[in-house]
């Protein structure tokens, strides 16, 4: 059984094409005119000739002949580029389609060469100054408008998208290991020594035996119920009220000497603990050891994971807010930064350089490593078109400029055969 092959039916044209076709077919017109036009003056030259008609016609005749056979010449020359003329399949003919995919390597290889060398990317970007450009663009207010609002569109996209089963898991195992692998009792210890060193920590004293007064002073009853729990059974009730009143005063008493003076023992202590274990933390293996073993504990409680994810989902939300509304802190700050940072690739030269030269090696390192691929695409896209397909679009593309070939041929024959003819003449 024999399967017949339908051939594919030619694509349409595009507007643009069926502008260039209908060019094409008016020079096509015009250079069949000039070889009409050669024929009817030989053929005239002949009949005047017949009838008797001698001298000035031969030269004429000459003229015609020769453009006659330089017009066809170049007909020939002309549709051998794309189909057989006449439909003859005369060798060397129809090389378009024939040889496309040989034109399409060639192609893909001059682009490589010319297009893609690394001179030639250092030497166009180095030219073009886009940094200064960019700087100039972006320092217009709509410019960086403009630009935030796309990336607000896009940040938004991406959160929209993203599950946050997905990004909480993943947080929280970052979160648990970068932690696990850390050492935090040094850190720790040079930022206690850091607040104990500035006496930042005054503060919390401060607010800490004020609060402890005015506790202490509200809810003797607390005392008075220690004192109680902790009493034998034989003491008697009134001389365990009289001590915790005792206690309590004392208490209220002390709390209000550490809140009043700042030059109290207990702050002095306290300070010469805090540094003391602020070293400790820096330096004594038994104590950095406490401090992993704390870091561990805390680490296996799942409420971390819980944790995680609840900041997550918070932040996730204020951001789409954020990015959802153009008068936010967050697109208002983006704005200013983007003008900022346009401002100074606009005037700052050293920054413009900077700038220019990473797009110069990043454009480099792409074209360097991915030139075969981006050859490739060339020569892969025109194997893949059809060759009389290939053969048309082409010949929208040049074939008006072609004409004049048609034209020039017949001209210039007409010429060349009037001036062989007279040498002739001349000389015979």
């Amino acid at each position: 059984m024999t399967i017949v092959t339908k051939a594919r039916p030619p694509e349409p044209l595009t507007p643009s094409e069926l502008q260039k076709r209908r060019a094409m077919r008016r020079m096509k017109a015009v250079a069949t005119g000039f070889l009409l036009g050669a024929a009817v003056v030989y053929i005239a030259m002949k009949l005047l000739q017949n009838h008797g008609v001698t001298g000035w016609t031969g030269y004429i005749e000459a003229a015609a002949e020769a453009g006659m056979v330089g017009g066809l010449a170049d007909w020939f020359a002309v549709t051998a580029l794309f189909k057989h003329p006449l439909g003859l399949p005369i060798p060397h003919t129809a090389i378009i389609p024939k040889r496309k995919d040989a034109f399409g390597e060639g192609l893909g290889t001059f682009v490589g060469e010319n297009f893609l060398s690394e001179d030639v990317i250092r030497g166009r970007l180095s030219a073009l100054g886009i940094s200064r450009r960019t700087g100039q663009w972006l320092s217009e207010p709509e410019n960086a408008a403009r630009v935030t609002r796309e990336l607000a569109t896009a940040v938004r996209g991406v959160l929209t998208v993203l599950r946050d089963e997905d990004i909480q898991k993943i947080l929280g195992e970052a979160v648990t290991t970068r932690l696990a692998k850390a050492d935090l009792a040094a850190p720790l210890g040079g930022l206690l020594q850091r607040v104990t060193e500035s006496g930042s920590h005054h503060q919390l004293v401060d607010i800490i035996a004020a609060r402890a007064h005015d506790w202490l002073e509200e809810h003797p009853e607390a005392i008075e119920n220690a004192v109680s729990n902790e009493a034998p059974l034989w003491s008697p009730r009134f001389l365990d009220d009289a001590l915790a009143r005792r206690i309590q005063r004392e208490l209220v008493k002390l709390a209000g000497s550490v809140r009043d003076d700042q030059q109290h023992p207990v702050r002095g202590a306290l300070d010469r603990f805090l540094a003391d274990y602020a070293e400790e933390l820096k330096t004594d293996p038994a104590t950095r050891a406490r401090v992993d073993k704390l870091k561990a504990e805390f680490l296996q409680h799942s409420e971390i994971q819980g944790l995680v994810a609840s900041g997550w989902t918070a932040m996730r939300q204020a951001v789409i807010e954020a990015a959802e509304d153009p008068d936010s802190d967050l697109q208002t700050r983006a704005r200013e930064g983007l003008q900022n940072l346009g401002h100074r690739l606009e005037t700052d030269t050293g920054m413009q350089e900077k700038a220019d030269g990473w797009v110069r090696e990043v454009a480099v390192h792409l074209v360097t490593t991915y030139r075969q691929e981006i050859t490739s695409l060339i020569t892969d896209t025109v194997a893949a078109w059809d060759g009389p397909a290939t053969s048309r679009k082409i010949e929208l593309q040049v074939g008006r400029d072609l004409q004049f070939i048609r034209i020039n041929g017949t001209v210039v024959g007409a010429l060349a055969g009037l001036l062989i003819y007279t040498i002739t003449q001349l000389a015979f």
